[in-house]
């Protein structure tokens, strides 16, 4: 079977910063920084989750995934608090990358769910916890291991309604969308597409709307421009780019990327250059 994951994390990883490692007493509230998303592992201790109108118990160890920016709240007891490991997330593309934009606004697992999780958080937590040389890069490096194995169990567990990770998760599917991951240059048809899935045309074209909540042409034109998108900020040429991500000229991709995201490729990157000055 194709790697699911693999195109995806190449192009867009994910990492992580560790900035808080132990007991959280009290209330603490995690404003939103607008940039990074926020992952949080409870090693013990009872836990009241707030994010907007939601609110959380958090009875037992578990992992609390907020992918995007979002402000939220942790009450625990004021004198015992809980043990946590909470770390910001940065999702390469930002607000582009296909991973971060196809999960919920929030995760809450317990850990026990999470499928072979089980010696690395051990390890994770035996790490966080110790006043070891090179204990932050380590847990930094395991608490991105945890989201790859999280995005596993999210795909496999068939909890996940729509989108990118519910197309993963389709037997078939599958197959078609890591096909374009993996060659976006390539000249996709309709036919063609269907034919990797092991579809006919007509079932492929509805099976895919409706799992993925896009026809396949959209999503591919949505890939090639996110690919797009991380090779301007990589100072690379328009014209060179057009070629890479399978459009026959700049202009072609010109077209594309204001249809994808309402902007030129130029005053795209000017805004988001911008913004990460």
């Amino acid at each position: 079977m194709a790697d699911r994951l693999e195109a995806l994390m190449a192009h867009f990883p994910v990492s992580a910063r560790v900035f808080n490692a132990g007991a959280l007493c009290g209330i603490n509230t995690l404003q939103s920084d607008g940039a990074h998303g926020q992952l949080h592992l409870v090693r013990s201790g009872a836990v009241e989750v707030q994010y907007g109108r939601t609110v959380l118990q958090v009875e037992r160890p578990s992992l609390l995934l907020f992918p995007r920016p979002l402000t939220h709240r942790f009450v625990t007891d004021p004198q015992r608090g809980a043990d946590m490991v909470c770390a910001h997330l940065t999702f390469a593309g930002g607000a582009g990358n296909p991973i971060a934009s196809a999960l919920p606004n929030a995760v809450c697992l317990p850990i026990q769910h999470l499928a072979g999780a089980e010696p690395v958080l051990a390890l994770l937590f035996e790490e966080a916890f110790e006043q070891r040389c090179g204990r932050v890069a380590l847990v930094e490096r395991l608490l991105e291991v945890v989201m790859i194995q999280l995005l596993r169990h999210l795909m496999e567990s068939g909890d996940m309604r729509g989108g990118l990770l519910s197309g993963l998760a389709h037997p078939r599917l599958r197959n078609a969308l890591v096909a374009m991951h993996e060659k976006p240059a390539q000249d996709w048809t309709l036919s063609e597409l269907a034919t990797v899935a092991g579809l006919s045309r007509s079932v492929f074209a509805t099976t895919f709307r409706e799992t993925v909540g896009t026809t396949p042409g959209q999503y591919l034109q949505g890939w090639r421009v996110r690919l797009a998108q991380k090779a301007l900020l990589r100072g690379r040429p328009l014209k060179v780019i057009a070629t890479e991500v399978g459009y026959g000229s700049e202009a072609a991709l010109s077209r594309a990327f204001k249809a994808q995201s309402g902007q030129s490729p130029r005053k795209w990157k000017a805004g988001s250059v911008a913004i990460e000055g």
